[in-house]
C-alpha cells in the first residue's frame, strides 16, 4: 500500500472516470485521502465508481459531463467547486478509439486497389469525420478540461495535471492509426502545458500504458471462446515481460507524479508503464 499524506484533503478531478484504468486511478487517490470528483459521459459508470470509492470509506462525486462540451466542463467545475473546493489534480483520461478510424488490415495489398471487398476497409476508406471523432475526443477531450479546471489550478500551490497517452503515442500501431496520432499529439501538448504552466506551479506530466486488457479492446485481444487473438500473440511476442498490465500496476506513477514531495522537479515528462514494450527492437 502506497502513503502519500500530501494528498490528502486535495481534490482530484479524474475525466474517463468510469472506465476501467481511469477508475482505478480515481480509487487510487481516494485511498490517499483525496477528494475525488469522478467525470464521465456515462453518468451511471462514474456513479458506480463513486460508490464504491465511499462504501470503502473514501470521498468521492459523479458528475456526467462531457468533455468535448466546454459549457458541460464549466458546469461540472462548479457543481464540484460547490461540494469539495477548487481543482488541485486534474487526471485527463477521457479518450478511446472509434471503428470509423480504423482498418481491417494492418498493411494494404495492391490486390486492394484494384479489387474492392466490401468487408475490408483500407487506409483509403477511412471516413473523415470517424477520424475527427476520435482525434477530438483524445485531443480536445485534454484540452476543454484544461481550459476549464486550470485557471483555479493556477492560483493555488502544488497542483498538477496528469495526462494519459499511450505507448501509441512512441509507435503507431497497425490499424487504428486516428487513435495513434491523437495520443501522439497528446504527449507533445504534455510537453506544451509543462512550459506554459510552468511559472504558475502547474506541473503538467503524463502516463503511457502499455497492453492492458479493457472492455474497449477486448474484442481485439481475446477471442469469442476467451482464447487470444493473433494480435495478442503479437503484443505479447513484443512485450519483454510476456504479460499483459495489470490497472493497479499504474498505480505508483500516478501517485509519483501527483505528490510534489516525491516529483516536484519533474515537469514535461511521460512514464511509460509498459513491462518493457517500449525499449524492445523485436531482436
Amino acid at each position: 500500500m502506497f502513503h502519500h499524506e500530501n494528498l490528502k484533503g486535495r481534490v482530484a478531478v479524474v475525466t474517463g472516470g468510469g472506465g476501467v484504468l481511469c477508475s482505478g486511478f480515481a480509487k487510487s487517490l481516494a485511498r490517499q485521502g483525496a477528494k475525488v470528483a469522478v467525470l464521465d459521459l456515462n453518468g451511471a459508470a462514474a456513479q458506480k465508481v463513486a460508490d464504491e470509492i465511499t462504501a470503502g470509506g473514501g470521498e468521492a462525486m459523479a458528475v456526467a459531463c462531457n468533455v468535448l462540451d466546454k459549457a458541460s466542463m464549466q458546469a461540472a467545475r462548479d457543481e464540484i467547486a460547490t461540494r469539495f473546493g477548487t481543482c488541485d489534480i486534474l487526471l485527463n483520461g477521457a479518450g478511446g478509439n472509434n471503428p470509423r478510424g480504423t482498418t481491417t488490415k494492418e498493411t494494404l495489398e495492391k490486390i486492394d486497389l484494384v479489387q474492392k471487398d466490401e468487408s475490408i476497409k483500407t487506409f483509403f476508406d477511412l471516413d473523415p469525420e470517424g477520424i475527427s471523432f476520435v482525434f477530438n475526443l483524445n485531443f480536445l477531450g485534454t484540452l476543454i478540461p484544461t481550459q476549464v479546471f486550470a485557471p483555479d489550478m493556477a492560483k493555488k500551490e502544488n497542483t498538477c495535471i496528469v495526462m494519459i497517452t499511450s505507448m501509441n503515442a512512441y509507435r503507431p500501431l497497425t490499424k487504428i492509426p486516428a487513435y495513434s496520432a491523437a495520443k501522439a499529439a497528446v504527449q507533445n501538448f504534455t510537453q506544451f502545458m509543462a512550459v506554459h504552466f510552468a511559472e504558475v506551479g502547474i506541473r503538467v506530466n503524463a502516463i503511457a500504458p502499455g497492453f492492458f486488457s479493457t472492455n474497449q479492446n477486448r474484442t481485439l485481444l481475446w477471442n469469442e471462446d476467451g482464447s487470444p487473438t493473433a494480435r495478442t500473440g503479437k503484443i505479447l511476442a513484443a512485450t519483454p515481460m510476456k504479460r499483459f498490465g495489470e490497472p493497479e500496476e499504474l498505480e505508483g506513477a500516478l501517485l509519483f507524479l501527483c505528490d510534489e514531495q516525491y516529483s516536484g522537479f519533474i515537469t514535461g515528462t511521460t512514464i511509460a508503464v509498459d513491462g518493457g514494450f517500449n525499449a524492445y527492437s523485436g531482436v
